[in-house]
């Protein structure tokens, strides 16, 4: 029998540099947890403070006048070690980090059966949740229409665990922040939403408890919510990454314009 994924969600966006740090630090320590037997697979479910991140195969120097721009529109810019090129994350979309260990699969897990999986879990939250039918699209993530983008998927597997994920759009909210690049290198393609499809309010909290009920569908797994406070080292990363988050502050809503010369 397959062991369980504990899940915790985030009450407030996170600052994506730090949490891109918790990423790694949860990674190692599960890395020593399997070899002493009592590792367990994780997905965080949260939103992110606005950023646009850059994906391996852009290197600084090709990113540098993008990240200039970015930046004075109000969002942080990171680099990253995932696949995929630029994007966007910020409130009003959810993000998935699972930290989930392939080969506790028999066979084995394969990264295209990973990656598939992840597609579907959200292709199965628009159709079931929604009545939305993806598009079919010869590129990753999900599409409500050919040029229309509703969801990203970037994924790092290092030693058969897990780091990185998706990201669905839900509200309006990244839309004009989306709008300022072109995303995952894909021009001819604009970003879309569940809440435009809809023409209706739609609630973050719902949407992500729906949601983490199909990853576990998919991926066969029982979900169960984690308890910060009774996971020692693992807790307490997780508690500090949303202490740092509710010191951080406001952040910028909407991208900021650009004064006029």
């Amino acid at each position: 029998m397959l062991p369980p994924v504990f899940y915790h969600c985030f009450r407030t966006p996170l600052p994506y540099a730090r949490t891109l740090a918790l990423q790694e630090h949860l990674h190692a320590l599960q890395l020593r947890q399997r070899r002493e037997g009592i590792q367990k697979d994780i997905l965080l479910l949260l939103e992110h403070r606005p950023v646009y991140t850059a994906g391996r195969r852009q290197h600084e120097d090709s990113v540098r006048e993008e990240k200039l721009r970015l930046t004075n529109i109000g969002a942080d810019f990171v680099n990253t070690l995932r696949g995929g090129e630029l994007t966007y994350h910020g409130p009003g979309q959810i993000v998935g980090y699972p930290l989930l260990d392939l080969s506790c699969y028999s066979p084995a897990m394969g990264i295209r059966d990973y990656i598939c999986r992840m597609q579907k879990t959200l292709e199965l939250h628009l159709s079931e949740r929604h009545g939305i039918t993806p598009s079919a699209s010869e590129h990753t993530g999900v599409f409500l229409d050919p040029t229309t983008k509703v969801a990203s998927i970037g994924v790092q597997v290092r030693h058969r665990l897990t780091t990185h994920g998706f990201s669905m759009n839900v509200t309006t909210t990244p839309i004009p922040w989306f709008n300022q690049i072109v995303a995952c290198g894909l021009a001819d393609v604009k970003a879309g939403s569940i809440e435009g499809v809809r023409g209706r309010p739609i609630s973050m909290k719902d949407e992500i408890s729906a949601l983490m009920e199909r990853f576990g569908r998919m991926y066969e797994r029982e979900m169960v919510e984690l308890n910060p406070d009774s996971e020692g080292e693992v807790g307490q990363a997780i508690l500090e990454v949303e202490e740092e988050a509710r010191r951080a502050g406001p952040w910028a809503s909407k991208p900021i314009e650009a004064p006029i010369p």
